[in-house]
């Protein structure tokens, strides 16, 4: 029997499609087909890229707005200031281009996967979740939002209309890195993200995470508040394997848990020496 496919136009009417249960939202569908390969899907689908309003990113009065439908491609072609590199730079390592055209960013927060690429950045970034359904909409930071392993606190008459960034209060840059067997097509085995607001040559305010080494995408905050008043050249120094206490990495195929914490810990200072 055929899966029910709607494709509505807009916020309201995929809201009260959702009001009626047992959805499965599809936005690039680069997680949700890859895995029912060989079985059938296992419930209807809502695609949400006819939604116009959801696809772009927009400059609000508070900061940015990333709309639920913006692909990895979108994201890369968009004018954006140093805060966002680092998100582009993972934009540029999130599969090949074909995805990057039709992957969403939402979607790869929705994915919930401890190796998603785009949750150590959106972290960094201080992102919030903007949700929406007939009952009305509703944010919550990021950090709150993946709380496992595939589990989010959308709920099932809920949908993700926009990620939101706010506007740092100094200047600002970021940077990216990621390791993993090669340098593309790859799942990683550490990724890391960081933020720094400067004034001068100091260190104003640090935003540190670390990915693929935790259920969720982890802030470290005993380094940021470490690194508050180092100048950037000093910066890596100041980072120690202590720094990392709120990771909790596994044993995989693609690295033991030890790797993984010596690892993190060369990217992180890597990363602050970028930023320098």
């Amino acid at each position: 029997m055929p899966v029910r496919f709607e494709r509505p136009a807009s916020v309201a009417e995929a809201a009260r499609l959702l009001a009626g249960g047992g959805w499965r939202v599809l936005a690039g569908g680069t997680d949700v087909y890859p895995a029912h390969v060989g079985r059938p899907l296992a419930a209807p689908l809502l695609d949400i890229t006819g939604i116009a309003a959801l696809r772009g990113i927009r400059r609000t009065p508070e900061g940015w707005s990333i709309g639920a439908a913006t692909t990895w491609t979108d994201v890369l072609r968009a004018e954006l200031p140093p805060l966002f590199d680092a998100l582009k730079q993972a934009a540029r390592e999130v599969g090949g281009v074909q995805v990057q055209n039709t992957g969403t960013v939402a979607g790869n927060v929705c994915n919930a996967s401890p190796a998603a690429d785009g949750m150590p950045n959106l972290i960094a970034l201080d992102a919030e979740v903007e949700l929406a359904s007939n009952a009305g909409r509703r944010t919550m930071p990021l950090a709150s939002f993946v709380t496992g392993n595939r589990k989010t606190e959308r709920r099932p008459d809920e949908i993700v209309t926009a990620l939101l960034i706010p506007k740092p209060a100094r200047p600002a840059r970021s940077t990216f890195l990621k390791l993993g067997a090669r340098k593309y097509l790859v799942i990683s085995i550490v990724m890391v993200a960081a933020v720094v607001e400067t004034d001068g040559e100091r260190i104003a305010r640090a935003r540190i995470a670390v990915g693929s080494c935790s259920a969720v995408a982890q802030r470290l905050a005993a380094l940021e508040a470490a690194l508050q008043g180092q100048t950037l050249a000093s910066a890596a120094k100041a980072v120690t394997a202590a720094h990392l206490a709120p990771l909790a990495p596994i044993d995989d195929v693609r690295g033991t848990a030890d790797y993984r914490r010596d690892a993190a810990l060369t990217l992180v200072r890597r990363a602050l020496k970028e930023l320098a």
